[in-house]
C-alpha cells in the first residue's frame, strides 16, 4: 500500500501539489492524505478569506477521493513527521519552500525527521 501525504497551506494555489500528489498515487491501492497545519499564534478562520481557503481545501479533497486533516500544533515538523508515521505514508509531497535559510526552511527540518520513514518530494514553485 503507497499512501501519499500532501502538505499544504490555505493557499487555493495548492491544487497543484494535491493533483501531483493524486498522480503518484496513480491507481495503487493506498490513501491520499491532504494536511494543513496551523501554529497556535497565527489566526485560524478568524477572516472570511481563511474560512474561503478552507473551505476549497475541502472540496479538493473531495474531489481527489482524498482524507483531509487540519490541526493547530505548536510544534508543526513533529505534527506532521506524527502524521507520516500514524497514516503509515510512504511519499510526502510539499511545495517548495521560500525561506532559504537552511536552520529556518521547514523543507529540511522534516526531511530530517522523515528520512527513515517516507520519501520527500518538493514540487518547485511556479514561475510568474
Amino acid at each position: 500500500m503507497k499512501n501519499v501525504m500532501v502538505c499544504v497551506t490555505q493557499q487555493k494555489t495548492c491544487d497543484r501539489l494535491i493533483r501531483y500528489g493524486k498522480k503518484l498515487l496513480g491507481n495503487s491501492k493506498g490513501e491520499l492524505h491532504i494536511i494543513h497545519i496551523a501554529h497556535y499564534e497565527f489566526k485560524f478562520l478568524g477572516q472570511s478569506e481563511e474560512g474561503d481557503a478552507l473551505e476549497y481545501l475541502y472540496q479538493k479533497a473531495s474531489e481527489y477521493g482524498a482524507n483531509l486533516t487540519v490541526v493547530r500544533s505548536n510544534n508543526i515538523l513533529a505534527t506532521m513527521a506524527n502524521l507520516v508515521e500514524k497514516n503509515k505514508i510512504k511519499i510526502v509531497v510539499m511545495g517548495e519552500s521560500r525561506e532559504t535559510k537552511s536552520d529556518k526552511n521547514i523543507v529540511s527540518g522534516f526531511r530530517k525527521l522523515i528520512d527513515d520513514k517516507a520519501e520527500l518530494i518538493i514540487v518547485p514553485m511556479e514561475e510568474d
